[in-house]
């Protein structure tokens, strides 16, 4: 019998994110969650934010630890994961659109950058004009760590991807304004994280 995935590190952000979601995403109806990961965040968003229909989405090979949890805790505006993978041009269901947000969490420090290019141009696609984009994560300002934890961090994630690493906030805003994305808010979250709040033009 498989095991629930579980995340320390979602269970550590999902209070600080909530707090902050439960403001930008107070008038979004639809939102699309990419990279759901072990479904925890899922679960506890939708669960806290009813107003909202939450829609999953991961790589199929995460999709059995996705719907654990899932069935542990059914919810009617919570719903099962599309198949999403980065590496190809992206479109969500006709059956759920309009997506009018978009969120993801410690993600575009794990793709390589070829994908959080095909990231930002699936978001073009998808995304209704108006539509908001939700980004937690670790971010460097000026070509610099925030931190020292955060620099190991990136060495770490480096000895285990080559093509991974803490993205910098000047090339993420530019690469989101070349797709009609503005940045919004630049929330400082715990353990040096960051929310980043972009709307669609």
């Amino acid at each position: 019998m498989m095991t629930k995935p579980f995340s320390q590190a979602c269970e550590n952000n999902k209070k600080p994110i909530l707090l902050l979601l439960n403001k930008v995403f107070s008038k979004t109806k639809q939102v699309l969650e990419i990279g759901s990961g072990t479904g925890q965040h899922a679960v506890y968003f939708a669960r806290n934010l009813p107003h909202l229909q939450w829609q999953t989405s991961d790589l199929l090979i995460n999709h059995s630890g996705i719907n654990l949890w899932l069935d542990e805790i059914p919810l009617a505006n919570l719903h099962r994961p599309l198949s999403l993978d980065l590496s190809k041009m992206w479109s969500v269901p006709n059956k759920i659109t309009p997506i009018d947000a978009i969120f993801t969490a410690n993600t575009l420090h794990i793709i390589s950058w070829p994908l959080v290019i095909k990231f930002f141009e699936g978001i073009a696609l998808n995304l209704a004009t108006k539509g908001l984009v939700a980004i937690y994560g670790p971010f460097n300002y000026q070509g610099e760590f925030i931190s020292k934890s955060n620099e190991n961090f990136d060495l770490w994630l480096k000895d285990r991807d080559i093509n991974s690493g803490i993205r910098d906030i000047e090339a993420i805003t530019k690469l989101a304004d070349s797709v009609g994305l503005i940045l919004m808010n630049d929330y400082e979250m715990p353990a040096n994280n960051r929310l980043l709040v972009f709307i669609k033009q």
